[in-house]
């Protein structure tokens, strides 16, 4: 990962589109975690939503944070793969668990591990524009391996509709990022996965009916 190219790109393309032509707003930010490891659990729609949360992070706390990101959609050429790992500094997921001869969370575990804050989306995919999908269990295997580290769930609303799946071009929309009160293992994934989607639904709850 490239530190000073990534800094760089953040602070004259992303900053300014977050925070100057989406205006994005940010609901309880102090709930964020200020250094890892820790991670970060929030619904999927749009390739903004990674850009918006790293966004949230000054450049310095910026280092330590890392969104996992499909290998088979960023590693597509060498140029995606150059931006993908030094500039945005995702941590590849490898989606064709049958094939991979290795713990397709590994890379994930190791970066925790390092005391990364690390972005999961547990949908697994961007869905349609302000829907939320069935979320997959991967990140409760993640939770059970690291029972102390803190689990923040966020809804993100509005970037869907931005920048939409299959889309290259910006529409200007409102768009907020909700930070949920942060949560552990809970000893069982399905009491897990309950947790964490009852979470994020409720995050959700908290924005006014008549933006949607």
């Amino acid at each position: 990962m490239n530190h000073f190219l990534r800094a760089l790109f953040f602070l004259i393309v992303v900053r300014p589109i977050m925070l100057i032509i989406l205006g994005m707003n940010v609901r309880h930010a102090e709930r964020l975690p200020r250094s890892g490891p820790a991670v970060i659990v929030a619904n999927h729609n749009s390739h903004l939503d990674a850009l918006a949360l790293m966004t949230l992070y000054s450049t310095r706390e910026l280092r330590h944070v890392q969104p996992v990101a499909a290998a088979d959609y960023f590693f597509r050429n060498r140029l995606l793969k150059w931006f993908a790992t030094q500039i945005i500094g995702i941590i590849p997921l490898q989606r064709q668990v049958k094939t991979a001869r290795r713990d397709p969370l590994a890379p994930i575990n190791e970066a925790i591990e390092k005391n990364q804050i690390v972005i999961l989306f547990p949908e697994g995919t961007r869905g349609e524009p302000e829907q939320i999908e069935t979320f997959k269990t991967g990140v409760a295997h993640i939770s059970k391996r690291h029972p102390d580290v803190d689990v923040v769930p966020i809804f993100m609303h509005g970037f869907g509709k931005a920048l939409p799946r299959g889309e290259a071009l910006l529409v200007p929309f409102f768009c907020d990022v909700f930070v949920g009160e942060s949560f552990r293992w809970t000893g069982e994934r399905g009491s897990f996965m309950d947790e964490m989607t009852g979470r994020i639904e409720a995050l959700a709850g908290e924005m006014p009916a008549q933006t949607w």
